[in-house]
């Protein structure tokens, strides 16, 4: 049992309690109120956790806790009870919001400090009522992972519910998803929804709603008027600066996550955003190119080939990396090249032997902005003549996804670069824009 566990059992403490304590530390004494919290698993045990009315926690050192007095004890109530659906205010849009896990929508139970997923309609309206005068919306918790832990079956699973939503009659989707892979879920479901009409709008939170800056609700609110736009594709929609004045939605094949912390983390590259969704509700949209609502049947083109890797081109990789996939059976390979696309030297051979093989190899640029250009330098045309294909201004992982979705259609080296250079959602701009660098 660690020292936080027996300090608690000692002084008769539970999770949810309201305490005051009063430490000691260097002959200074300070006093602290707020809700224990249960003892963070991955931590040394040697301090009790305490959520402060600011919505701040703070660790305090068992061994310097001088006193400590309980003020309320936790409710042994069971919590309430929520409706999963609410009634529907006339003239309204339909909203589908589909949960797959990430802390965009939360409720806090402050008894324990602890933040639980919010995916029935009453939780939701509790958690961010504003998107009920927006639409209304039905919520439904697919799954709840960490985004990290998405694969393509998850990819499949979220375009299936998508689909059904909207060909039930639904005006738009919002998909709730954790930030770190959320440009890949992205580019999939940009790819598989065929026929798509309707606004299909992925949404997360840099920071969580028990924190004071959460961008959770402002997000998601914006996120709701983006999917009752005159808008017909997939895009993210996330905070536009690190003020609270404007989301940015961007297309789904374009967005790259650039920060891991900031709440304006997302960014459009090599393209611009399709639109700011300002806080009072104005959608502004930025460009003419995008595809407006309409009438029709929405379908899944789930045939996706799993068989794929992406690796990045660096000092000192060995041909091995690249013989490993292909001695392991991958139909394919997406290159993260230097510059305008290059590797190593060394790398050519087995990139030949791969090719030959039947292993289709793609070149992007880790650069992101600008795009490849294998006809430069030697290099790059020795890559050309070993059948590698250059992708444009792709985003790496935008390649590597359609790179899945061509394999999932045909193996055929000839289609399958015909196919990897054709333009199906936004993926790749005709002429490298010089106003999109960031700045």
């Amino acid at each position: 049992m660690r020292k936080v566990e027996r300090f608690m059992r000692d002084k008769d403490l539970r999770v949810g309690d309201r305490v005051r304590i009063i430490e000691k530390e260097d002959g200074k004494t300070s006093t602290y109120e707020g809700i224990v919290m249960n003892p963070y698993e991955l931590s040394s045990g040697e301090t009790l956790t305490l959520k402060l009315d600011n919505g701040y926690n703070i660790g305090i050192l068992i061994d310097q806790i001088e006193s400590v007095e309980v003020v309320e004890r936790a409710s042994q109530k069971e919590g309430p009870t929520f409706r999963e659906v609410l009634p529907k205010k006339p003239g309204l849009p339909g909203v589908a919001i589909i949960g797959t896990g990430g802390t965009i929508a939360s409720r806090i139970d402050y008894k324990t400090g602890a933040v639980h997923a919010a995916f029935t309609a009453e939780e939701l309206a509790m958690a961010v009522p504003e998107i009920f005068e927006v639409a209304n919306v039905t919520p439904k918790l697919l799954f709840n992972i960490m985004s990290e832990d998405m694969s393509p079956k998850h990819w499949v699973k979220i375009a299936h519910e998508v689909a059904k939503a909207l060909n039930d009659g639904e005006d738009g989707v919002v998909v709730a998803h954790g930030t770190d892979t959320m440009g890949y879920t992205a580019a999939a479901l940009s790819f598989m929804l065929r026929d798509l009409g309707k606004p299909v709008i992925l949404v997360g939170s840099q920071r969580s709603s028990d924190r004071p800056s959460s961008d959770a609700a402002m997000n998601l609110i914006c996120s709701v008027r983006m999917a009752t736009a005159d808008f017909g594709e997939v895009a993210v929609v996330m905070h536009g600066e690190t003020g609270d004045t404007y989301c940015l939605a961007h297309r789904g094949t374009k967005v790259r996550k650039m920060h891991t912390s900031r709440r304006d983390a997302f960014r459009s590259i090599n393209d611009i955003p399709v639109a700011r969704i300002w806080a009072d509700g104005k959608i502004e949209f930025l460009r003419d190119d995008y595809r407006r609502r309409r009438d029709s049947e929405v379908w899944v083109d789930d045939e996706m080939e799993e068989k794929v890797a992406l690796v990045k081109a660096f000092p000192g990789i060995q041909p091995e990396v690249i013989d490993f996939f292909v001695d392991k059976g991958y139909r394919g390979l997406v290159i993260e090249g230097t510059g305008l696309g290059h590797v190593p030297n060394h790398l050519l051979d087995s990139i030949g032997r791969a090719t030959e093989e039947g292993v289709t190899v793609c070149m992007t640029s880790q650069c992101l902005y600008g795009r490849v250009n294998l006809n430069v330098y030697s290099t790059g045309r020795r890559l050309l003549k070993a059948g590698v294909i250059p992708c444009e201004d792709m985003l790496p992982e935008t390649a590597y996804v359609k790179l899945m979705w061509v394999l999932g259609h045909t193996h055929d080296p000839e289609e399958v670069r015909a196919m990897m250079l054709t333009n199906y959602a936004g993926e790749i701009t005709p002429y490298t824009r010089f106003d999109t660098f960031l700045r």
